[in-house]
């Protein structure tokens, strides 16, 4: 499990509080960067999901995608952060 900071960490409670339910694509890169992010597990130590299983398909493609770029768990977490901004100023948010 990759090292968390205290940004990433709030981030994730504040991507909770949005007023409005991002589109998929937004929750699908919000998926990838926070598994990315934490390494938890790591991919490589993950099973792949079965032929029905659609949404989790979606979802590891997600971070397959981050893993193949070459984006680090840090560099995941602050895109992390900077895209739970963006949503928050799109969305609206619930301190």
């Amino acid at each position: 499990m990759a090292p968390q900071t205290a940004e990433f960490k709030k981030a994730v409670a504040d991507s909770r509080k949005l007023k409005a339910k991002p589109t998929d694509t937004e929750l699908l890169e919000l998926y990838g960067l926070f598994k990315q992010g934490t390494q938890d597990p790591p991919f490589d130590q993950t099973k792949a999901p079965g032929m029905f299983e659609i949404k989790e398909k979606a979802k590891r493609g997600a971070w397959e995608k981050l893993v193949k770029d070459g984006v680090t768990p840090a560099d995941a977490q602050k895109k992390y952060v900077a895209l739970v901004m963006s949503l928050k100023a799109k969305h609206g948010y619930t301190p």
